[in-house]
């Protein structure tokens, strides 16, 4: 049931998970292409995947409209985002709109654009990278909770319309993970044994380990999944822990 052989898939953003998710997805038999802002970390990223790449910026409507033109692949996962740590109030307006345009209105415009032409195919599985700060919050981090909550609602609204059609949309929430992302936070001793010690199983996650949902929402075993959060968070969201760390900005 997860045997991806035969299908084609698009994954936006090579950084970090994104990386990790093209080649697991290229290891189950997917024909992958990688597209990233960076072009240069695109092409890496399918080298090493014995994929496709191509450049796109979520944030320009034509680059993804010229990205979409080229065909509905039978999967499309998006594991693009960006954050500033910082007080609500201590957000300046740029910060806040790229904060914005990046997570929830480049995963609009990917939905827009790929959309209608999996609809017309017939098929299709979208899957786009949340968080769990859509349902848990913390000081610093409110742009970037809202982008992901509203991310959630984008999908689920995307999986009633589309799915007459036959294409699904899902979002998969990680946890804490090692990334480049999350490298302030790692960088701060303290602060990274707060996070680790806040999960149930007590450690970061490497970004390997956010792969298996990509898989699963990509492949047959799925079939009967949309309008579905699945959590890989370690038991984050479960536990009901306590730890205050500090705020910048």
């Amino acid at each position: 049931m997860f045997d991806l052989t035969g299908r084609s898939v698009l994954v936006v953003g090579g950084g970090g998970i994104g990386a990790e998710v093209a080649a697991a997805l290229a290891a189950h038999g997917a024909a992958v292409t990688v597209a990233d802002v960076d072009a240069a970390v695109a092409a890496a990223v399918a080298e090493r995947v014995g994929g496709r790449s191509a450049a796109v910026d979520v944030t320009d409507t034509g680059s993804v409209a010229a990205l979409a033109a080229a065909g509905a692949p039978d999967v499309l996962v998006t594991t693009v985002g960006m954050n500033v740590r910082r007080s609500l109030a201590g957000y300046s307006d740029a910060e806040f709109d790229r904060v914005l345009s990046v997570n929830l209105r480049g995963v609009f415009t990917l939905i827009r654009a790929f959309g209608p032409v999996m609809a017309a195919a017939g098929r299709g599985s979208f899957v786009a990278y949340s968080s769990i700060r859509a349902q848990t919050v913390e000081p610093g981090q409110g742009a970037y909770a809202a982008t992901k909550a509203g991310l959630v609602q984008l999908v689920r609204t995307a999986a009633a319309e589309f799915g007459p059609s036959g294409v699904r949309f899902n979002a998969v929430a990680p946890g804490v993970v090692a990334t480049e992302l999350t490298g302030q936070i790692r960088a701060d001793e303290a602060w990274s044994q707060a996070y680790a010690r806040r999960s149930a199983l007590g450690r970061w996650a490497e970004p390997a380990e956010m792969t298996g949902a990509a898989v699963f929402l990509a492949s047959d075993a799925s079939s009967f999944v949309t309008g579905s959060v699945l959590l890989v968070d370690g038991g984050w969201t479960a536990v009901d822990g306590r730890f205050d760390p500090p705020l910048p900005g």
